[in-house]
């Protein structure tokens, strides 16, 4: 009898496990296994090397046999990690991401709804001048917290200057309602500041990026500053009558309406050019209030100006921007087609069947 290759070997390791070899039948050239099959009683032998390569190769369990435990624990778990939900990325700065996108789409839905209409309606009935004269009033009452603002960043010459400017504005300018000390002749224009500055000032991180409705962009850090702000205006305007709501309510209406006014355009050229306008509003947001907090420690020559997207006090007759700020927020160079208006972004006291003047 001539054995394969391998059954000496196999021969060998029975003898060593289990004791002597079953001899195999005359005429057969098999080996068998010491253990006696489970279910017949009977041993199970292994084919020749001819034999296996003339068998069929079975990829699944026949019916009948052990399937082993890897192959039942393998597609359970990978049934479990394939639905268990996934993390959803989201860009640096914002962790509240989807938060924050749900936010923008309530704040979207009342701006087309609501804000927007009624600041286009509030551009309409008001005249400008008394939309100026209103503007300049509100922001003349923040001039007392840019000028402590400024004594807390230890900058006592830019205190003075807004010191001037309020006393000026104040009493020349009838209460604010006219802006005098930003002409040539003084020089002094209004400077936002303010306890998120101070804040950034002494390297108070941002934290989370932010956008709440009726509030807009903004971070912890700004968030917090702003109500600080708030709660500090009446205290310096001793009390009556700026901490009473027949002053807060119309002051926060007409400084809504005029920023949203203002700032109409910008924000239609940022919902028709962006692919993702949460995401353009974010970098631009990020990128100026980092260029502001800079500018307190004149870093890279660059000058603290907010972005007329976010000054809701700035009289555009006279844009104090700067180039280099300005060059910040300007669209591309190149040379793009207007995109189509979207019912979002027109005008809604514009009457459709008019033809647009050429």
């Amino acid at each position: 009898m001539i054995l394969p290759p391998l059954a000496p070997a196999l021969l060998l390791l029975g003898q060593v496990g289990h004791g002597a070899g079953t001899v195999p039948p005359a005429g057969r050239s098999e080996i068998y296994l010491q253990s006696p099959d489970e279910a017949s009683g009977q041993v199970k032998p292994i084919p020749s090397a001819e034999q296996a390569e003339a068998m069929p190769s079975r990829e699944v369990p026949a019916a009948g046999d052990e399937i082993p435990a890897a192959l039942v624990v393998k597609p359970a778990l990978e049934l479990e990690r394939q639905s268990a939900p996934k993390r959803v990325p989201h860009a640096p700065g914002d962790p509240l991401e989807g938060f924050n996108r749900k936010m923008f789409a309530v704040q979207d839905g009342l701006d087309r709804a609501i804000i927007r209409p009624a600041a286009i309606g509030y551009r309409h009935v008001v005249p400008k001048p008394v939309r100026g004269g209103l503007r300049h009033f509100i922001s003349n009452l923040t001039e007392p917290i840019v000028f402590l603002n400024y004594l807390l960043q230890l900058k006592p010459g830019k205190a003075a200057e807004t010191l001037v400017r309020f006393t000026v504005n104040s009493t020349i300018g009838v209460g604010g309602v006219l802006d005098v000390a930003k002409l040539p002749s003084i020089g002094l224009p209004h400077r936002p500041n303010g306890f998120g500055n101070t804040l950034g000032f002494y390297a108070i991180k941002p934290g989370p990026y932010l956008f709440l409705p009726l509030v807009g962009p903004t971070n912890l850090r700004d968030f917090l500053g702003g109500q600080a702000d708030n709660l500090t205006i009446p205290v310096l305007a001793a009390g009556k009558p700026f901490n009473q709501p027949a002053y807060l309510v119309p002051n926060v209406v007409i400084g809504g309406l005029d920023q949203r006014e203002q700032n109409d355009e910008d924000l239609r050229a940022l919902y028709a050019g962006a692919v993702d306008p949460y995401a353009s509003l974010r970098s631009v947001y990020l990128q100026d209030r980092k260029a502001e907090i800079d500018a307190l420690h004149h870093r890279s020559g660059q000058q603290s100006v907010a972005s007329p997207l976010y000054e809701s006090l700035e009289d555009p007759e006279h844009n104090t921007v700067s180039p280099g700020a300005a060059a910040k927020v300007s669209p591309p160079t190149e040379a793009v087609a207007p995109p189509q208006q979207t019912p979002a972004t027109q005008d809604p006291l514009v009457d459709p069947t008019v033809p647009p003047k050429s």
